[in-house]
C-alpha cells in the first residue's frame, strides 16, 4: 500500500510552494500534516535561494481546520495543539514573504494558517469561519494573529458567534488582501504578488517583517504560549468532548450549565 505524502513541496526559482495534501479530509490538520508543514517551512527558510513561500491546499478546500477525529483522542490532543502553535509561529516568523492561496474554505485552524501569512488571496466563492465555540473549543492560537489584524467588535462577532462568512466580508474586514472571480484570476493575483515581491530587496523585506513583530508590546511567541494554555484547557473539557461528538454525529450539542 502506497502512503500519500501529507504535504507537497515544490521550488520554482525563488518561490517555494507548500501544498496541504489531505484533500479527502478537506486538508484537516493532523499531527502528520503539521509535522511535515514545519519541516517544509524550515527547509525553505534555510535555503538562501528562496524568497517567497506560497501555501495552498490540494483539492477544492484550502483547509477545514483541526482534524477533530484526532482532536477527540486525548493521547494526540496535546501533540496536535503544540504543533499548531509551532506552525503558526513558524509561518509568522519566517524571513520569507508568505502568501496563502485560499479556495473553497478556510475554517478555524485553516483560517489561522491564512492569518499567519503576510498575504492572503481568495476566490470570491470561498467561505471562512471560526466555529470553535460551537465545538466547545477556544480559538486561542488563532486569536494571537486576529488580535493584531482586526477591530475588537469584528473579532467578538466572528469568535463569539462562530458563524461562517463569505469572502466579501473577509475582504472588507481585512482578513484577505485580494479576491478573484475564478481559479485563473486567483493565479493571476498570486503571480502579481510574486512579481512585486521579487522586485523588493529580500533583506529589507525580512527586516520590515521583524520590525512589524518587534513593535507589538508582546512577541507572537509570548502570545501563542499564553493562548495555548486556554486552547488546551478547552480541548480537554467536557464541552469539547460534547461539541466534537455532536459535530461528528451531525447533531446539535447539548451544553451543560458551566460548573
Amino acid at each position: 500500500m502506497t502512503s500519500v505524502a501529507p504535504l507537497l513541496c515544490a521550488a520554482t526559482g525563488a518561490v517555494t510552494t507548500l501544498t496541504l495534501n489531505r484533500p479527502d479530509k478537506r486538508n484537516a490538520l493532523n499531527v502528520e500534516l503539521l509535522t511535515a508543514l514545519l519541516a517544509g517551512l524550515e527547509t525553505a527558510g534555510a535555503d538562501a535561494t528562496q524568497r517567497i513561500l506560497i501555501l495552498r491546499g490540494a483539492g477544492p478546500v484550502f483547509c477545514a481546520g483541526l482534524d477533530l477525529a484526532e482532536a477527540a483522542r486525548p493521547e494526540r490532543a496535546h501533540a496536535s495543539a503544540d504543533l499548531v502553535a509551532r506552525a503558526l509561529a513558524a509561518l509568522s516568523g519566517t524571513r520569507l514573504a508568505t502568501i496563502a492561496v485560499v479556495q473553497g474554505a478556510a475554517i478555524a485552524g485553516g483560517a489561522g494558517l491564512m492569518a499567519a501569512c503576510d498575504f492572503a488571496v481568495a476566490t470570491r466563492n470561498a467561505k471562512f469561519g471560526f466555529p470553535e465555540v460551537r465545538r466547545g473549543l477556544v480559538a486561542g492560537l488563532i486569536l494571537t494573529f486576529l488580535r493584531r489584524q482586526l477591530r475588537e467588535r469584528d473579532l467578538r462577532e466572528l469568535l463569539l458567534l462562530g458563524a461562517p462568512f463569505d469572502a466579501a466580508h473577509a475582504h472588507a474586514l481585512g482578513l484577505v488582501n485580494r479576491l478573484a472571480d475564478d481559479s485563473a484570476a486567483l493565479e493571476h493575483e498570486v503571480d502579481s504578488l510574486v512579481h512585486a515581491l521579487l522586485h523588493a530587496a529580500p533583506g529589507a523585506i525580512a527586516q520590515t517583517k521583524q520590525l512589524l513583530r518587534d513593535l507589538w508590546p508582546h512577541t507572537v511567541q509570548h502570545d501563542l504560549d499564553h493562548a495555548l494554555a486556554f486552547h488546551l484547557q478547552a480541548r480537554n473539557s467536557p464541552e469539547a468532548q460534547e461539541g466534537i461528538a455532536a459535530f461528528q454525529a451531525k447533531r446539535l450539542p447539548s451544553w451543560a450549565p458551566p460548573a
